[in-house]
């Protein structure tokens, strides 16, 4: 690529048309959020979205990993459906997607930022695509260097300030270009895709940002001398492997330290995008969705990163705002799927439903009519090379297959040891009741779910 000229795009006069400003970030656990209920994670731009938005409490990605997830939600279709299985996978250019969808219909479709579509030729649908290659044409090979060596690898959970500037951080200048698209393209319909890298590791943030948190006594997740003993054993072998089943609670600290400071660093980048909006009346016409792709587990059952179906790992925040006065603003805790979003962002912004989707529009839930909610939501993971265990043992096998309703969870492997926890009375998920002979019946019932959706 090329970046390309924004100029040639600012050709409209004013329209009536509802615009979609979607952000996204990666791997930010639902709960490290003001608005969620976080007392210690700050995450004041983002709340400041939630005031004018409808909160989700229970909305699961559709693959605890970046590429297929993205798929998911740009396609509105499963992994196994749209191809992108695992992070290798570049998602098919033979696929449709929102950015086509919105494009039909006179929209201009702009991606800026991480969308993960692995083979980066392929536009997918967007008129306008800057990505990680463009950021770094800002940067001298020098440079380049530098801010690897700073940062260290993608994987790393050790906590620690960053000793680069603002110009240094691919985030900082994608909310930089979103803004330049908002304020050349505000007399057009516009589909656009501002996304972020952060929080995903390394947990390496700006200093100011690690600063906020390093001499706190920051509240550690529950976690046993036991853990993951009782579950799919390739869990816990990845833990081991990689260190975190060990962490001290000085070491955790520190992790979440960078964790966190990865967060509120993001979030400055949304707000400085969502403040511009609104400086220049967008928000006025524009739906605004701020998301991740998936989750973190950030110590929780002494585990990082994601590649599990704990809550930690494929919960997902969700926040949705529509200029709309007569919209509902509570919050909502039905179960919602991310390939729901499509088919409910068109519906939005004044479009008539898409075909050939698996997700179910929820905008009916937002304006307070009659809606079914989903009895369960679904999930897939396909074991990731060099990501999982070392050794690459469970790549190539059938993939985790999530079922959550609003009770329980079942993890399912065709070969391998289930998982089955009763989320209501369990919500931390610590005792398998796959042996348990009076669990029998719902097991048997979410198995069958399992496999009839791996096969939809």
């Amino acid at each position: 690529m090329t970046a390309a000229s924004l100029g040639p795009f600012v050709l409209r006069a004013k329209t009536s048309q509802m615009n979609l400003l979607f952000l996204c970030s990666d791997q930010h656990q639902r709960e490290d959020s003001g608005c969620y209920g976080s007392s210690e994670v700050e995450t004041p731009h983002i709340d400041e979205i939630a005031k004018a938005a409808v909160r989700f409490d229970r909305v699961y990605c559709q693959a605890p990993v970046c590429v297929p997830s993205r798929g998911s939600i740009v396609t509105s279709l499963y992994p196994h459906t749209h191809g992108a299985k695992i992070l290798d996978d570049p998602l098919p250019a033979s696929v449709r997607t929102i950015a086509h969808y919105f494009r039909e219909r006179g929209y201009l479709t702009g991606a800026i930022g991480k969308m993960h579509f692995v083979d980066e030729t392929q536009r997918h649908g967007f008129d306008y695509r800057l990505y990680l290659d463009d950021f770094l044409a800002t940067l001298t090979k020098e440079e380049r260097e530098m801010v690897k060596r700073d940062q260290g690898g993608a994987e790393g959970v050790g906590g620690r300030p960053s000793k680069l500037g603002a110009r240094f951080f691919q985030d900082n200048w994608y909310a930089e270009k979103t803004v330049e698209f908002l304020h050349q393209n505000r007399n057009r319909p516009f589909c656009l895709w501002s996304s972020y890298l952060k929080p995903h590791t390394p947990l390496v943030p700006m200093k100011q940002y690690f600063d906020r948190y390093a001499d706190k006594p920051l509240s550690l997740p529950k976690r046993s001398s036991h853990e993951l003993e009782d579950g799919f054993p390739g869990n816990l072998i990845r833990a081991k492997e990689r260190g975190w089943y060990t962490q001290t609670d000085d070491q955790l600290r520190r992790s979440l330290a960078g964790y966190y400071g990865n967060i509120t660093q993001m979030d400055a980048c949304v707000g400085r995008v969502y403040d511009t909006l609104r400086e220049l009346g967008l928000d006025r016409n524009t739906v605004v969705v701020y998301t991740s792709d998936h989750g973190e587990m950030a110590g929780a059952h002494r585990m990082w990163t994601k590649h599990n179906m704990y809550e930690q790992s494929v919960a997902v925040p969700l926040l949705v705002s529509v200029p709309d006065r007569a919209l509902s603003r509570t919050a909502r805790h039905e179960l919602i799927e991310q390939v729901d979003l499509f088919p409910t962002l068109a519906e939005l912004c004044g479009q008539a439903a898409p075909k050939e989707v698996v997700g179910r529009s929820f905008a009916p839930l937002m304006r307070n009519e009659r809606y079914t909610p989903r009895e369960f939501a679904y999930s897939e993971y396909y074991f990731c090379r060099k990501v999982f265990t070392r050794d690459d043992r469970y790549v190539g096998k059938p993939p985790i297959l999530m079922v959550r309703t609003n009770e329980w969870k079942l993890n399912y492997l065709s070969w391998s040891r289930c998982e089955l926890y009763d989320v209501r009375k369990d919500p931390g998920e610590f005792q398998n009741r796959i042996d348990d002979s009076g669990c029998s019946g719902v097991a048997k019932e979410l198995t069958g779910i399992a496999e009839r959706m791996f096969h939809v």
